[in-house]
């Protein structure tokens, strides 16, 4: 839902969903973009929302975890994380899983792809890559890439 806010042009983006909308699912980890745990979508592409000034991304889609389900009907991913006990915590999952949905909607090789002019399989390998820039300090890393690998296409 379209929102219009009046915002100090310092403020990122994170600040104004978490105090000024009440949105509190993105978290502010490290508040430099090093962890992850601040991922959102914007125009379906994943970013730091600590590192993104609000008035940068006026008029563009900013989904964050609050916005993935439909309705009552959790995201695939959200299932996936719940069936396989994909966080401990919780503190890193809103982050995990938008960079997850963001991430299966970017084809493309990555650092660990061997054939570059393919669009490769997304194997636990490539998913771990993909997903590198969120942090898990519980370690729940493999149940992570295989929640994200039962939802991959």
């Amino acid at each position: 839902m379209p929102r219009t806010v009046d915002v100090d042009p310092r403020m990122s983006l994170l600040d104004l969903l978490r105090e000024r909308l009440g949105l509190i699912g993105a978290k502010k980890g490290c508040d430099h973009g090093q962890c992850g745990a601040c991922t959102v979508l914007i125009d379906g592409r994943r970013a730091n929302a600590c590192l993104a000034l609000a008035v940068a991304v006026d008029g563009r889609e900013i989904t964050t975890v609050e916005g993935l389900a439909t309705g009552e009907e959790l995201h695939p991913l959200q299932s996936a994380f719940m069936e396989h006990d994909a966080f401990q915590c919780g503190y890193c999952t809103p982050g995990q899983l938008c960079s997850a949905a963001g991430m299966l909607g970017e084809p493309g090789p990555s650092a660990v792809t061997d054939d570059l002019l393919v669009d490769p399989d997304l194997t636990p390998e490539e998913i771990s890559e993909r997903m590198s820039g969120n942090l898990c300090r519980c370690g729940a890393y493999v149940n992570i890439v295989r929640a994200i690998e039962e939802v991959a296409p």
